[in-house]
């Protein structure tokens, strides 16, 4: 089973708080739309939250997530990513996203999906020779996740790994499209509403 980790445990601090309950134009918070995107293409998914952010949790608990409170939250990504795949340990792979990426197409993450579940041991997506998000991880790097800490990530995991990595290919500049600010969100939102616009966009690293 390949289970979906949605990284939502930020503090939002650019954005001015609360940036995952943000309205999209639609009325839809930015980390349910996530969420939604998420659940599209896996078989569960689990999304990593501060303590705090109970409003939140309800939202995604009612799109089918799993909710899981990681206590050391604030000491940066790697330690919520590390928990979430803990709170999953035995599934074969994890897909793992970030809750402000909102843009990811239904057919991106499904297939990056199917290439953990046929055997990749990295897989990710690549629009116009660029990795984006979400990025997912076989079994076998169960211990390296689980010991994940700080702000870093998995970048470092990935960097090492590089040669591994099976890209998908695709025409989806929203694996790049993260936000940060109010600006981003506005816009991004007429990026994605009115044109494909890849040269403004910036690259998360996971």
């Amino acid at each position: 089973m390949i289970v979906g980790i949605l990284l939502a445990a930020g503090t939002g601090t650019r954005f001015g708080g609360d940036k995952l309950l943000f309205p999209l134009a639609d009325g839809t918070p930015v980390g349910v739309q996530a969420a939604r995107n998420l659940l599209s293409g896996v078989d569960h998914g689990v999304a990593v939250l501060r303590p705090s952010d109970r409003q939140l949790a309800h939202l995604l608990e009612a799109e089918g997530m799993q909710v899981a409170f990681c206590p050391g939250a604030e000491t940066g990504m790697g330690t919520s990513l590390a928990f979430g795949v803990t709170a999953a340990q035995d599934e074969d792979g994890w897909l793992i996203a970030l809750a402000d990426m909102p843009f990811i197409q239904h057919d991106t993450i499904h297939g990056v999906a199917s290439l953990l579940r046929a055997g990749a041991p990295i897989a990710a997506p690549r629009y116009q020779g660029r990795r984006g998000h979400p990025v997912g991880f076989a079994r076998a790097f169960f211990h390296d996740l689980a010991q994940l800490s700080s702000d870093q990530g998995a970048h470092p995991l990935l960097a090492a790994h590089a040669g591994r990595i099976q890209m998908l290919e695709c025409e989806d500049p929203g694996i790049f499209a993260d936000i940060d600010t109010p600006s981003d969100l506005s816009g991004l939102e007429d990026a994605f509403s009115i044109r494909i616009d890849t040269p403004g966009m910036k690259t998360v690293k996971l």
